[in-house]
């Protein structure tokens, strides 16, 4: 079963750099965050080895957050190699994601 990368500054680069990548910034404090939590996993099981499902802590990774100019959580990003394609502000529905992400495979 997938699970869900933790991303950090450290890494943040080299996760995104290829291939099709989902970005959740989210908090722990977060209601509408921890609402989508069951779903990011849900994702990142059903697109195993097609897409990268990320989560970024907003708390701990304040620069990221900044760097990509995220306002209010969850603020969720779709990469392809490494640049930002499209994004979606606020909880969505599983089906929401998958379309997106889907679309960008």
């Amino acid at each position: 079963m997938g699970k869900y990368i933790e991303v950090t500054a450290a890494n943040f680069e080299e996760t995104t750099k290829e291939g099709v990548s989902m970005v959740d910034f989210w908090a722990p404090w977060c209601g509408p965050c921890r609402m989508i939590a069951p779903v990011i996993e849900e994702l990142a099981a059903d697109f195993e080895g097609k897409a990268k499902i990320c989560k970024v802590n907003t708390d701990e990774e304040q620069d990221l957050a900044v760097k990509y100019g995220i306002r209010s959580i969850p603020t969720i990003l779709f990469m392809k190699n490494g640049e930002v394609v499209d994004q979606m502000v606020g909880a969505s529905s599983k089906q929401a994601f998958t379309d997106k992400i889907n679309s960008l495979l």
